[in-house]
């Protein structure tokens, strides 16, 4: 008889044949691994009741997932929750080029933080004030502010540090005035530690301590980097923000040699990203390559949410919640909780 046609049946039927309890079966197809649940037994005969059936594993390719700087996107768990808070780590936010957003990293970052239980002071330590005013805030209306703390031996901190409107979230302002700070300093025995000692009172307080720092290598850049545990870098997806980054890594490398042992790098945050453009993919690109893991997986990107949040004196947490921005630095706290030592 002719071989049958049909793909599920393997064999021709020869007459005074018979195997397994089939008459008239003959096998043609070549001797395969075992069974297959889509083309039955491939050429193999089929075994007898009693003998075990070795089943084909066939490998499942696991798909990762990439991030927007090339790397597999990290899987970050919900943080413990706290039953209680202190000390804090105190995180610098530090860029000597302005514009790459400092201020809106502060707002958000600390915002996202309190949001998943932790208490956040932020400390704006800009002259601009941009800081206060982004949490609704007016500079020219502040009785006391962080000069006072600094420059006055009988202004505690409590009494310059104000509620937000976010629970969990404080602020100590700033305004004009500090710009005098940095002159006034330079006398001062410790000049470089005045920050840290009247942040000391506090720490034990809150969580996460957060400074805005000014788009500057001064005096008061020193402090905060003096003050603080770690660093974080935001960093403008642009050639000039990168060309930046060494000469402050060059001054955060001398101050943790010279005045503070404890600080490091805590991650580079790109910012103001734009998948859309060339250049923006080729700028995360090689921080990435300079950088290694230092680089934060979170990645913001470009949007008018965060004018629009900053207008109406709220953190983009609280202005568009279920905004693509906010959700980004709802990822990027878990990062920084996850990068920062057990609490």
């Amino acid at each position: 008889m002719n071989q049958s046609t049909n793909p599920q049946d393997a064999y021709q039927r020869d007459e005074g044949d018979e195997r397994d309890g089939y008459p008239g079966q003959t096998f043609t197809e070549p001797v395969a691994t075992g069974y297959s649940e889509h083309v039955g037994w491939q050429g193999r005969q089929q075994p007898a009741a009693d003998e075990p059936i070795e089943p084909v594993v066939e490998p499942i390719e696991q798909v990762v997932e990439l991030g927007p700087t090339g790397r597999p996107k990290p899987d970050l768990p919900d943080p413990v929750a706290l039953h209680s808070h202190g000390p804090a780590r105190v995180l610098a936010l530090c860029n000597q080029k302005g514009g790459v957003g400092k201020t809106t990293t502060a707002i958000s970052l600390g915002a996202a933080l309190a949001e998943l239980g932790r208490r956040v002071l932020l400390v704006d330590f800009d002259p601009q004030g941009s800081l206060s005013v982004g949490l609704g805030f007016n500079p020219n209306d502040l009785e006391l502010s962080i000069y006072n703390l600094l420059m006055g031996s009988d202004v505690a901190a409590d009494a310059v540090i104000h509620k937000t409107d976010i629970a969990g979230l404080d602020l100590l302002p700033s305004n004009i005035d500090l710009s005098a700070a940095e002159v006034q300093l330079v006398n001062e025995v410790a000049r470089e530690q005045t920050l840290a000692r009247v942040l000391a009172p506090v720490v034990a307080d809150y969580d996460v301590v957060l400074i805005d720092c000014q788009p500057s290598l001064g005096l008061l850049t020193i402090n905060a980097l003096t003050a603080c545990d770690g660093v974080i870098i935001p960093l403008e997806c642009e050639y000039f923000a990168l060309r930046g980054v060494a000469l402050l890594k060059t001054t955060i490398d001398k101050v943790s040699e010279r005045l503070n042992p404890r600080l490091r790098i805590e991650g580079l945050l790109g910012t103001m990203y734009d998948s859309r453009t060339l250049h923006g993919r080729e700028v995360l690109q090689r921080l990435v390559e300079a950088w290694g893991d230092a680089v934060f997986h979170t990645v913001i990107r470009r949007t008018v949410k965060f004018s629009d949040s900053t207008v109406a004196g709220e953190p983009i947490t609280a202005y568009a919640s279920n905004s693509a921005g906010a959700e980004a630095y709802r990822q990027l706290a878990k990062e920084v909780l996850a990068r920062c030592p057990a609490e």
